[in-house]
């Protein structure tokens, strides 16, 4: 039977206040790489289009880092999901620990460790998304201003 005092949910609660904001600060940075995934479909779409229709000189190209950016991007929200479900996890356990009495400092210890690895790669695709949405721009920026100069 598992017999909780005031006391001590309180201080799982305190235990579990640090895991809950960093679960806050992945949720807000899963809503930023969705919205660079949605903006990257809407453009190939776009891309796709304008190829059907007529070839333009560096369509092809930028739809090839279209499709880069975008696995890029869903693997950096595949590594945000993983930290959240993992901290969520830290937070399940420190409760399940607290109130079973079991020893779970090790899974814990392990769960947040994973998550912050998971962090961590998210955050290197998604510089690598960003590394390459402005190799694209700076393309697009001196094919303009080659056909300034040209005319």
């Amino acid at each position: 039977m598992i017999s909780l005092q005031l006391g001590d949910v309180s201080h799982i609660i305190q235990l579990a206040i640090a895991p809950v904001f960093l679960l806050t600060g992945v949720g807000t940075k899963l809503a930023v790489l969705t919205s660079r995934l949605a903006r990257i479909i809407d453009r190939a779409r776009v891309v796709e289009n304008l190829l059907q229709t007529n070839a333009t000189v560096g369509l092809e190209e930028e739809l090839v880092e279209l499709f880069q950016r975008s696995h890029l991007i869903n693997r950096a929200i595949t590594l945000s999901t993983t930290c959240g479900l993992l901290i969520c996890l830290v937070i399940a356990a420190l409760f399940v620990g607290d109130a079973m009495g079991l020893n779970l400092d090790k899974l814990i210890a392990g769960l947040f460790v994973g998550g912050i690895l998971s962090l961590i790669g998210s955050f290197v695709y998604f510089m690598s998304e960003i590394i390459v949405a402005t190799r694209t721009l700076d393309r697009q920026h001196q094919r303009d201003r080659i056909r300034h100069l040209q005319r």
